[in-house]
């Protein structure tokens, strides 16, 4: 023994004097001693010494000193945290606690409880019965007259208070017997705990949480909904901010309730902190509805105009999914996505641009009006207003005709618009250095196709195409070179090439889904090409996945320590493209045809040879043209097939966040597999800077598109398209990684998926 003593660590020596110490000192005739050997047992004590000591700790709770209890029962809670197999052993001495008349005592004990319940689903189940006990406590408690040894502020010991209304919450989840014996005195603590302190507003908050949490009366609810409007009118700062936070998840499960505060939630969108605001602002939009979505809007669209930028690209958006959903006509629906455009400027971002066209093409009967509404719009200053300007300018391509030609379509269209002046805007907007290449591939192409929309002035548009034949930049270059054959050697076709588009089909149809979160659109948008078949364009908006974090999920046993991965296609932001290429070292990240396999054949479009569409082009401005490379030698639009739908697998379920996989063959590629992965958010918090990703074995190839959002609301949907290229047709598997933030926090796991169905491969 003396040897094996000398050879241990220090640290193993000072535990075991300690732990002989403790032993010593449990026993001492000083209750301050013994005080001291269970607050220092609860501190350092290793499991297998809290084995040990347990019974003594058990003994000691029961001890006729009430000092020497509050400490065992703390010591409790701290073994039971370290070992909670231990529980069992303290259950009984725990049950006494509560008929002790120390407060002392008896907040220790509900405290140990809550520790238990929270901990063991069976020791939840034993503790229900003493629902009426601590229904009766906090009862005396509230009509305890004064009390020097417990006031706080004119109110009992708010500390017990506490600690007791949120063991109540816990013992009258899901139960409908437990929350019916608490209702009555929840009600009291409501209506009778004094506001003017923050005393008095701290167990109101608790009484919120627990009615809210447990199977309450609806008029329970109501109540404590008026109890957190009434905290919105609090001077203090962080009440306002705590009553916004609980009212986002109240939101979902009362909103008529919450409807009541409209207003002053509003009011709450004025407040010079930006984290109010920002927490007023999410709660705004989920206030929406059919009813009052004419007041709202009117509201939101005042905060967006004066909104930081911190706030324009979050709150356009959010206006343009309420609006989508809500819109009572489209004429309203227009005009709010215009105002939008003009408030936000710059902000906006690139999903907002592609929706508003989307509605735009589809209101045939509106063309003429928001043909007018935009021309106005855009013969004022929009330097800061780029995606104002590609909206209008493809509006007014489109039909430019209605608004030259076209009846009066407001009160106010007294003065017709001539061809005159919008050629003279136009040459403001392609020889401004301030707009952006993308606005002038808008309007270049909208400039050409007013050459068959125009009566006359045909001759003006052709000089100003041709000279970026020229352009230093080569898009515009290609353009200018490319639009000035149709005057010239394909004068002929110019007409039936720059006809109007047909209605746009909605994007959502590709992946079935019917709600979209932040009003963002599908990473891949369709059009509708010949007997019906879905031509597949670009996809609009999207960031980069974390480099490294992706690197981390290509490690493991069947990766390899390579991935052939093919990364998303360039977007208008700056991207981490070049970081990407530097860790993943000597890797293929192209996308190259396997071996021995073809690539699938084109179908051939009367296009007379001059033009393609292509998957790497934006339809919206391109319209009709390839890559630099390949104008002159694509003949053909590219269409894909899709077979009917796979089974749809979960591939993860944690914490309230569910993330499916629906799984299509491409029939053309049958080494090819498209999944979209759907994201639903089934807590009752929200979900912010989401991140899906995924990687392969080495044999496979995948191509991640952009996600239709990083936020998620409670009951929110994010989607995402990935395509696997299997050309081995080896079993599928993946490694999937998720993090996001929620109340605060940030979380992040990682997952494997191996249930995939055969056909998906075979």
């Amino acid at each position: 023994m003396d040897g094996n003593y000398i050879l241990m660590t220090r640290r193993e020596k000072v535990c075991i004097n300690i732990c002989y110490l403790d032993f010593s000192d449990l026993n001492s005739s000083t209750q301050f001693v013994v005080g001291l050997a269970l607050c220092t047992l609860g501190a350092i004590a290793s499991p297998e010494m809290s084995r040990d000591l347990a019974s003594e700790v058990e003994r000691l709770m029961k001890s006729p000193n009430a000092y020497i209890r509050k400490k065992a029962a703390l010591c409790a809670f701290r073994i039971i945290r370290k070992v909670p197999e231990l529980m069992e052993i303290f259950l009984p001495a725990t049950r006494s606690l509560l008929s002790e008349k120390n407060h002392g005592v008896l907040i220790t004990g509900v405290t140990l409880i809550t520790e238990m319940c929270e901990n063991s689903p069976d020791t939840l189940l034993h503790f229900k019965k003493i629902v009426p006990n601590l229904v009766r406590i906090l009862k005396n408690l509230i009509l305890a007259g004064y009390s020097p040894e417990h006031d706080v502020s004119g109110v009992s010991d708010p500390f017990l208070q506490v600690k007791i209304l949120r063991l109540l919450r816990i013992l009258g989840r899901n139960d409908p017997d437990a929350s019916e014996a608490m209702n009555d005195i929840l009600a009291q603590v409501a209506t009778n705990t004094e506001t003017s302190k923050n005393v008095g507003n701290t167990i109101l908050y608790e009484t919120v949480l627990s009615i809210m949490d447990i199977k309450s009366e609806s008029g329970l609810r109501v109540l404590a909904v008026n109890i957190l409007g009434r905290f919105l009118l609090n001077n203090d700062k962080n009440i306002r901010y705590v009553a916004l936070n609980t009212l986002l998840k109240t939101v979902y499960i009362d909103t008529s309730a919450v409807q009541r505060h409209r207003s002053t939630i509003l009011e709450c969108l004025k407040d010079p902190d930006v984290s109010i605001r920002r927490r007023a602002l999410e709660l705004s939009f989920a206030l929406v509805n059919t009813n009052n979505i004419r007041t709202m809007m009117k509201e939101l669209l005042v905060f967006l105009e004066k909104a930081d930028p911190e706030f324009k690209a979050q709150c356009s958006s959010s206006i343009v999914n309420s609006a989508e959903r809500f819109a009572p006509n489209k004429r309203w629906h227009l005009d709010t996505l215009l105002r939008v455009l003009v408030a936000a400027g710059n902000y906006v971002r690139d999903d907002v641009v592609s929706c508003t066209i989307q509605l735009i093409s589809e209101s045939t009967s509106q063309h003429g009006y928001i043909a007018e509404q935009l021309w106005r719009a855009l013969e004022k200053d929009t330097l800061d207003r780029q995606p104002l300007i590609q909206v209008a300018t493809w509006c007014i391509g489109e039909f430019g005709d209605l608004l030259l030609y076209g009846a009066p379509v407001s009160e106010d269209s007294s003065v017709r618009v001539t061809e005159d002046d919008i050629i003279v805007v136009y040459q403001r907007l392609l020889w401004s250095t301030q707009n952006t290449v993308v606005t002038k591939q808008y309007t270049l192409l909208s400039l050409t196709k007013l050459s068959t929309r125009f009566q006359s002035g045909t001759e003006k548009i052709r000089q100003i195409i041709d000279l970026f034949g020229s352009h230093l930049h080569i898009e515009l270059q290609q353009r200018g070179v490319e639009f000035s054959q149709l005057f010239r050697k394909y004068e002929h076709l110019r007409p039936a090439l720059l006809e109007r588009m047909p209605p746009m089909e909605s994007g959502r149809q590709i992946n079935g889904t019917s709600d979209l979160t932040n009003g963002e659109t599908e990473d891949v948008e369709p059009i509708m090409g010949e007997e019906g078949n879905l031509l597949i364009g670009e996809r609009k908006s999207g960031e980069t996945p974390d480099s490294s974090a992706l690197l981390d999920l290509l490690e493991g046993p069947d990766a390899g320590g390579k991935s052939d991965v093919r990364p998303p296609e360039p977007i208008k932001q700056p991207t981490t493209n070049i970081d990407l290429l530097d860790l993943l070292g000597g890797l293929d990240l192209g996308s190259p045809t396997p071996e021995g396999q073809n690539p699938p054949p084109p179908l051939p479009v009367q296009n007379n040879g001059l033009f393609n569409i292509n998957q790497s082009s934006n339809f919206l401005v391109d319209g009709l043209l390839g890559s630099p490379s390949e104008v002159t030698n694509s003949k053909y639009f590219h269409f894909y097939y899709f077979s009917p739908a796979l089974p749809r697998i979960t591939a993860y379920e944690k914490n309230g966040l569910k993330i499916t996989f629906s799984l299509e063959r491409q029939q053309d590629n049958s080494s090819t597999t498209i999944i979209t992965m759907s994201a639903v958010n089934d807590s009752l918090s929200p979900i912010s800077e989401f991140l899906f990703q995924a990687a392969v074995p080495k044999t496979f190839q995948l191509q991640m598109l952009s996600p239709s959002g990083t936020v998620l609301s409670p009951a929110g949907l994010v989607t995402q398209v990935l395509k696997i290229t299997n050309p081995n047709k080896a079993p599928l598997r993946m490694r999937i990684r998720v993090s996001y933030s929620v109340d605060g926090l940030t979380v992040q796991d990682q997952a494997e998926v191996n249930n995939f169905p055969a056909e998906s491969w075979q």
